[in-house]
């Protein structure tokens, strides 16, 4: 089967394809022949930063053609998504039970890759936050693959009577407000408009200053990307605001039976066409280096998948 690797860190260039056996499910493993693969700005981001290489993983979708030992869930035959944490770039690729979910007959594998976990990352960020209705959201980040979908759960879940949508450029305004953001700002504007009540922050690093800055008294930020940044507490305390941090591994390991309703919830309003995720683009393995170059550049509008 085909594999996509690297041997030193760097930008897309460092990716290349490799043909390797394919592996054999271990218990509690499902072997997935993999129909969609994301590709996310952490994965992305280690690339680049990461001295010793690691497998890429992430989020795959497919069907099961093989189950390890142990395995009771699962047979083959059946549609699934989850999130690898060994090599997910590839034809095929093992994901273990526990965190393999279900893919409806009305949806595809893009769909799934697209939807569950950047859909469940953007839904337990907007729940962090503890929106009430009527209030005001900024999402930064507001055209990726997490993003897109945190700007249309503000509105369908928090109920905000404003979205504000914080993109890289304005060439993006048109993504953003075709997903219900009322403004759009880009990370360079001067002023970020008049205050909000909360912010779901995507981006990090340099952005986390002028987020802060965007909220209003009593305001919360919550920070769930993997970009960093440093946060003055004066910032904080002039305004009485407050920073939260959110991480969706926590919530699947250590409470189940809220990360599987979150992921109910968000299929059934896919499936009832009020969530739409969109797709920047289709790449083959062989272009997984393109695939990161859209994400370095911050040129995508949607998500980026791979389709072997």
């Amino acid at each position: 089967m085909r594999r996509v690797r690297y041997e030193h860190s760097g930008g897309p260039e460092v990716l290349f394809l490799e043909d390797v056996p394919v592996p054999e499910p271990g218990p509690g493993e499902l072997l997935v022949r993999a129909e969609a693969i994301g590709v996310t700005l952490p994965v992305v981001r280690k690339v680049r930063e990461t001295r010793d290489p690691i497998p890429l993983g992430g989020e795959i979708a497919g069907e099961v053609v093989a189950c390890g030992e142990g395995v009771t869930a699962y047979a083959p035959g059946d549609r699934v998504t989850g999130l690898v944490f060994g090599h997910g770039y590839a034809d095929y690729a093992l994901l273990h039970e526990a965190m393999a979910s279900p893919v409806p007959d009305a949806a595809s594998a893009v769909d799934a890759v697209a939807l569950v976990r950047s859909g469940l990352v953007a839904y337990g960020a907007l729940h962090a936050a503890r929106p009430a209705p009527g209030e005001a959201a900024l999402v930064t980040g507001a055209a990726g693959g997490v993003g897109q979908l945190a700007v249309q759960l503000a509105r369908l879940k928090g109920g905000a009577a404003r979205v504000v949508a914080a993109v890289s450029d304005r060439r993006k305004a048109d993504f953003v407000r075709g997903l219900g953001a009322d403004e759009v700002v880009t990370y360079e504007d001067a002023s970020w408009g008049d205050p909000v009540d909360y912010v779901l922050d995507a981006v990090g690093g340099a952005l986390l200053k002028p987020a802060v800055g965007a909220l209003a008294p009593s305001g919360r930020l919550v920070a769930f990307s993997s970009g960093g940044g440093t946060i003055e507490a004066y910032d904080l305390l002039v305004g009485a605001k407050s920073v939260v941090a959110f991480q969706m591994a926590l919530v699947a390991r250590g409470r189940p039976d809220t990360y599987e309703q979150w992921r109910k919830e968000v299929w059934e309003l896919f499936l009832t066409g009020h969530l739409k995720p969109f797709v920047h683009g289709e790449f083959g393995l062989a272009d997984a280096s393109k695939a990161h170059a859209v994400i370095e550049e911050r040129a995508n509008l949607g998500k980026v998948v791979l389709v072997p």
